[in-house]
């Protein structure tokens, strides 16, 4: 059946037609600034504790190391087993986790190992539920031709809750603690999990995997990383994530030490860098299709590189507040673009295998990058950690964009074959 013609706001938000999904978008879009208000609020108690860069490194290192180490694991799973269930499992136990992180932190017993102990569990579930909501996500879209869209709003949706949730995590921290943000957050869990009880789930579009674990571990790994546009897409996206996201883990010290600021700065700067995320997936998602996103993502991981090394050298705070957002921007747009093209050429069958990786790359890389640039940040100092975090990303984008053309001969047949490029078209 031949789609409508769509203009402007409806073309924009046209994915959000499948009704799985614009139910899974709203009760996310409330669950996930809960989220943002609780990494907010964790990275401020763990600073307020501690006073150290290098624990606030360790602790970013626990809460996402197990994504590293399981994610891999989690999208065998994700390919053998329901994912409409999984998902509803790991947002209960989401939920459980930010709720014992509040009444720890309101009954005034919280401590670091404490806030150490409930990241590596988070990030274990997290493990299973990123690869599994990735791949879930072409069974919530009813016309493929709108899984970019909803690809690109369901990031958008991230960062609008990045834009608000550290705003009202600044401000709710400087009026009564981080612990009512941490309450905040287990409530919002209902949200989604509501959404996801209210589905209609037929049956997934692709057949659950029977390989057995390794085997199937094994198979995705050998598969994702033997072909070539996969494996140069997730290498460039694991050197973005290692040091291109680490700027995070150093906000309270740049605010501390070069604004003498508190909470609400924080929040103001990190919702400057959500603001230009959610600029660069509403860009992605005003675009007709996958056409042109492999020339796009070494722009954005080089857009993200000056964004930072400008950011590390400015003393002046609108200015920073802008360059943050430039950063918040190059980051979306090479996750995003990222993920878009990875699900339009992978194999139905082993999509949850390859989610996970891009799990691995996206989410995974950031416990060493939250790592390395505390360890560095606390001989260097912060601004000269950030500049070598842009000018890896820059190398990045420059290595990427040499391989283009090799990328671009591959990719173009499968294009073709889904009849998203036209035959004399020489753009990817």
């Amino acid at each position: 059946m031949e789609t409508p013609e769509l203009n402007g706001f409806q073309h924009i938000f046209r994915s959000l037609r499948s009704r799985n999904f614009g139910l899974f978008f709203t009760g996310q879009g409330i669950s996930l600034i809960g989220t943002w208000m609780q990494q907010i609020a964790m990275s401020w108690l763990v600073f307020r504790l501690t006073n150290s860069a290098f624990l606030l490194g360790v602790v970013g290192f626990c809460n996402q190391i197990p994504t590293f180490l399981l994610a891999s694991f989690g999208g065998v799973l994700a390919d053998r087993w329901n994912r409409y269930r999984i998902l509803i499992v790991t947002q209960i136990l989401s939920m459980i986790q930010a709720f014992v992180l509040a009444i720890l932190t309101l009954r005034g017993t919280i401590a670091v190992w404490h806030v150490v102990v409930l990241g590596l569990f988070l990030g274990t579930v997290n493990a299973l539920d990123i690869p599994t909501r990735q791949a879930f996500m072409v069974d919530m879209v009813e016309e493929k031709e709108d899984l970019g869209n909803a690809i690109a709003l369901n990031s958008a949706l991230v960062n609008a809750a990045r834009l608000l949730g550290p705003s009202l995590a600044g401000i709710l921290i400087a009026l009564v603690g981080e612990g009512t943000c941490f309450l905040i957050n287990a409530v919002s869990f209902l949200a989604v999990i509501a959404a996801l009880l209210a589905m209609k789930i037929v049956s997934p579009k692709t057949a659950p995997s029977k390989t057995d674990m390794w085997r199937g571990w094994k198979e995705g790994i050998l598969y994702a990383y033997g072909f070539m546009p996969i494996g140069a897409i997730l290498a460039l996206l694991s050197l973005v994530s290692l040091m291109g996201m680490s700027y995070a883990v150093l906000m309270p010290i740049i605010v501390t030490g070069v604004f003498h600021g508190g909470p609400r700065t924080l929040g103001f700067l990190m919702g400057a860098s959500g603001l230009g995320a959610l600029v660069g997936t509403f860009y992605l998602a005003s675009r007709k299709n996958v056409v042109g996103l492999c020339r796009i993502m070494p722009l954005a991981s080089g857009l993200l590189g000056m964004g930072l090394i400008a950011f590390a050298f400015s003393r002046l705070f609108w200015f920073s507040f802008v360059m943050i957002a430039v950063t918040g921007f190059g980051m979306i747009v090479e996750m995003a673009a990222s993920n878009t093209v990875l699900q339009t050429i992978v194999d139905d069958d082993k999509r949850g295998r390859v989610m996970s990786l891009y799990a691995m790359a996206f989410m995974g890389m950031a416990p060493f990058g939250s790592l390395l640039a505390g360890a560095i940040a606390n001989k260097m100092g912060a601004p000269v950690t950030l500049v070598f975090c842009g000018i890896s990303c820059l190398l990045g984008a420059l290595i990427f964009a040499r391989k283009l053309p090799a990328i671009r001969q591959v990719v173009r047949p499968i294009y073709r074959r889904l009849g998203i490029l036209p035959g004399g078209s020489p753009e990817i």
